[in-house]
């Protein structure tokens, strides 16, 4: 099974048409994607309350993927509210609890920072951060190409399968130390994420500008690169039951399309329009 969604939902004008789907996005955007990512919980840990609503504002199949708070990755330079780590995981694991409750955390999202290299510190902090998750689902997403450097490839993979860790493959401009190639690989039998960051090499590096967020990710893909996707898409699936993709090329309100257009591609089942909102 392939479920196909979108880092974020306020980010795709597209989906709002109208002032009653712009005014209740998740809700619109739910009649159209099954799944998303949640990102705001990478900045800040989510009150419960807002888990509460994004829970309550969405169907029963709806899958949340949440990506960790950025102080569990190290991209926190300039500390965290927290006293320590303890205080910092258990506010972070009460925050999944509305969604975990009713069956729609699909996986949290370890995504760690272009300097976090393949190093044995680094995979001490690996099992330590999936040991304080205890059985929640953990994806796990690199930005150093150490990890799947030749002669370690097979070992980062093997390593992720014994401690529980989810694949996340990413498609990413290959611009250097801070990007991976793409992994056709699954870890665990029961999911894998594809997240979809495009191809802007030049954008990939602009890390001291100020817009840096807007042009790193602004990027469409071509059908033809997509249709090569759809097949390695079908190729996962033979490893996981369950592939999530999410679109990550938001800058330029390009992910929304390029959605719709790989689920074209597979066969999937047509999005509904997004059209009036109806809330009763």
């Amino acid at each position: 099974m392939i479920l196909i969604g979108l880092t974020g939902w306020g980010d795709h004008p597209t989906l709002y048409p109208d002032k009653e789907s712009a005014r209740h996005k998740l809700a619109a955007y739910s009649r159209v994607f099954r799944t998303v990512e949640v990102d705001s919980s990478f900045y800040a840990v989510q009150p419960v309350r807002n888990m509460e609503k994004w829970t309550a504002e969405t169907p029963p199949d709806f899958r949340f993927v949440v990506k960790a708070y950025q102080g569990m990755t190290g991209h926190a330079r300039g500390g965290v509210p927290f006293e320590g780590d303890d205080a910092m995981y258990g506010a972070f694991l009460e925050s999944l609890a509305p969604m975990r409750e009713a069956g729609k955390l699909l996986a949290v999202l370890f995504q760690y920072p272009p300097w976090f290299d393949c190093t044995r510190e680094h995979v001490g902090l690996l099992r330590a951060a999936k040991a304080r998750m205890g059985d929640v689902p953990c994806a796990l997403e690199f930005r150093h190409q150490s990890w799947f450097a030749p002669q370690m490839r097979e070992r980062t993979l093997a390593f992720m399968r014994e401690e529980g860790w989810i694949h996340s493959v990413c498609d990413e401009p290959q611009a250097g130390e801070g990007s991976v190639p793409i992994v056709e690989e699954a870890t665990d039998p029961a999911l894998t994420i594809v997240r979809f960051h495009g191809r802007n090499a030049a954008g990939w590096q602009s890390g001291g500008r100020p817009d840096w967020r807007e042009v790193r990710y602004l990027y469409r893909y071509r059908t033809e690169e997509l249709a090569e996707w759809a097949e390695r898409l079908r190729r996962l699936e033979r490893q996981s039951q369950q592939i999530c993709v999410l679109f990550n090329n938001n800058s330029g309100g390009d992910a929304a399309d390029n959605a719709r257009e790989m689920s074209r591609l597979l066969g999937l089942e047509p999005p509904e329009p997004s059209g009036q909102l109806s809330l009763f």
